[in-house]
């Protein structure tokens, strides 16, 4: 059964600076580059109470605690506003990294990197000082933001129409009314940005700020998917939301939206979302490896190791693994050099770094036998964990249509 919670016990709980047992509050790291040490240690400290927060799907806090403590959260905001000022390939370091530990909290991690790289770039099109406020935010208390866009009838915004989520201008700003799905880490959040329409004659479409402790807003415990189960992926219902005038903080005709897609955020989004999932892949590779190793089956007289098809099968999982290695640093290099590609060639590169990721785990499973589907084995996670890299955005059927009709074209249009 669902539990429907006010948000403003919840979220403010979460959002608030953690404090020692003394009762002062514990400060956040300088912002700044991870190096290989530090990312080592972060995957150990996580991946040792993953399979917790697998089985318990709650939300885990103790990770974003050690993020913020290393100033992580903060990793690709601007120097100018305290940020580390990370490229991509920095924040795809942390993705793997935090991914090879426990991949829902990476999924979170996402989503913070997404928003505050939007943010940092000079023509973004927010309020100056709201933009400035979640910003500094997320470098000195840690903050997570994320961008709630899913409805139930509209489903992904990104295949087209206006949103139910409606906002009615009042005297003094904005009343926001509507439901969203799969609103990843809620249980986090200070921010979030929601995707609505205005209630004028003509109406706009665009982004609302709204604090997650923001009066009339409720999240509904409906996540209870089968993989990535600590993302606190809920419902949210926001009920006559009251918001500041500007608040409103990207808002123009529903089409434009259609014809302001940014490469650069499309590459970012497609590399770390492909890079998390390549990560649970490098798990299953590394569990196999070890499994084919050991395991001596009387009947043998040797390792499975031994035998020329778990060599192929290993062969195998190597060239996908290689395959999507290649092009992730083709794509993250690009992007870092002010050459990002195409929206369609970064869908692609999504669509085939998940199939490669799907592949080298199944691929495990059928070397391992029970084994792998045993619950005392994380293999079995890394499963049910990779198959939720098809339903990001891009889905592939879209970056498949996208990608074909860019390659259709009329060679003028081209």
């Amino acid at each position: 059964m669902s539990l429907d919670t006010p948000a403003p016990a919840r979220a403010t709980a979460a959002s608030a600076a953690p404090t020692s047992p003394g009762g002062a509050a514990m400060p956040v790291g300088r912002p700044g580059r991870p190096d290989a040490q530090l990312l080592a240690h972060i995957t150990r400290s996580l991946a040792a109470t993953a399979a917790e927060f697998d089985a318990g799907g709650h939300f885990p806090h103790a990770n974003f605690e050690l993020l913020r403590r290393h100033g992580l959260l903060g990793l690709v905001v601007p120097r100018e506003f305290g940020g580390a000022g990370g490229r991509l390939a920095e924040a795809r370091e942390l993705i793997a990294a935090v991914a090879r530990g426990e991949p829902a909290t990476a999924l979170v991690l996402v989503m913070q990197l997404l928003l505050t790289r939007l943010l940092g770039q000079p023509d973004c099109r927010w309020p100056a000082a709201l933009r400035e406020r979640v910003l500094r935010s997320a470098v000195r208390e840690g903050a997570l933001g994320n961008q709630l866009r899913v409805e139930p009838e509209l489903g992904s915004p990104a295949r087209g129409g206006l949103p139910g989520t409606v906002a009615r201008r009042t005297a003094d700003g904005w009343r926001l009314s509507g439901h969203k799905l799969y609103t990843t880490g809620i249980d986090g959040l200070r921010w979030l940005v929601v995707w609505g329409r205005t209630d004028e004659p003509t109406p706009r479409a665009g982004q609302f700020l709204v604090p997650a402790d923001a009066p009339g807003l409720q999240v509904k415990r409906s996540w209870n998917h089968l993989g990535m189960r600590a993302t606190a992926s809920d419902e949210v219902l926001l009920d006559d939301v009251p918001i500041p005038l500007d608040h409103a903080v990207d808002l123009c005709a529903p089409e434009d939206w259609l014809t302001r897609p940014d490469p650069e955020q499309q590459a970012w989004m497609s590399v770390l979302l492909a890079t998390l999932y390549d990560a649970v892949a490098r798990n299953a590779r590394d569990w196999l490896l070890d499994f084919l190793r050991r395991r001596v089956p009387s009947s043998l007289g040797a390792p499975l190791a031994s035998l020329p098809r778990a060599q192929e099968a290993m062969g195998e999982i190597e060239l996908l693994l290689v395959a999507s290695q290649a092009q992730l640093d083709a794509a993250t290099a690009a992007a870092d050099a002010g050459r990002p590609w195409s929206a369609a060639d970064s869908g692609l590169l999504k669509v085939a770094v998940t199939r490669n990721a799907i592949a080298v785990v199944e691929l495990a499973l059928r070397q391992s036998g029970n084994h792998g589907l045993d619950r005392a084995n994380p293999l079995q996670r890394y499963h049910r964990d990779v198959l939720c890299g098809r339903v990001h955005t891009p889905q592939e059927d879209s970056a498949l249509v996208a990608a074909g009709r860019a390659a259709l074209r009329p060679a003028a249009q081209a």
